[in-house]
């Protein structure tokens, strides 16, 4: 039998991950596993003719932990332990960062979908931490209320 410990979550709390955080919590609960939430903060630069601009970085750490904190309702978290963390940096490095530091058993991941001129000029996290990560991922795409199968 496989044993999952411990559950990588990335968020960018948006649909898609909100999506992967509802499977992991689910594989959580199932294999009695602690649920890591990662958010990884990229500072902004805004270029203007004068120079560029630098956002206050305590100003994203404050909306990341306060957003980790109300991710999940605590009636749906149940038994799970949660642990939850920001850093800053590029998203899939520090995914694959946190996923070796915390000896992660299994990444859940949401994907946004994107077209293919946009996956191809922006590139894909997910794509890049499905090929390096030093564990299993299970990508979870948002559902398209738009999509109807024949």
């Amino acid at each position: 039998m496989i044993a999952l410990g411990s559950i990588l979550t990335p968020t960018d709390f948006s649909e898609a991950s909100l999506s992967a955080t509802k499977y992991a919590l689910e594989f959580a609960k199932a294999f009695d596993a602690t649920l890591h939430l990662l958010h990884v903060i990229q500072m902004p630069v805004i270029f203007a003719p004068a120079g560029g601009y630098v956002a206050d970085p305590k100003e994203f750490e404050s909306y990341a932990q306060t957003a980790l904190e109300n991710w999940i309702s605590p009636e749906d978290i149940g038994p799970v332990q949660i642990e939850r963390r920001w850093v800053h940096g590029h998203p899939f490095v520090e995914i694959l960062r946190d996923a070796k530091q915390h000896d992660i058993d299994l990444i859940v991941m949401g994907t946004h979908g994107r077209g293919a001129i946009k996956h191809m000029l922006l590139g894909s996290v997910a794509e890049k931490v499905v090929r390096k990560a030093p564990c299993p991922v299970l990508t979870v795409r948002h559902p398209d209320p738009e999509f109807v199968m024949p």
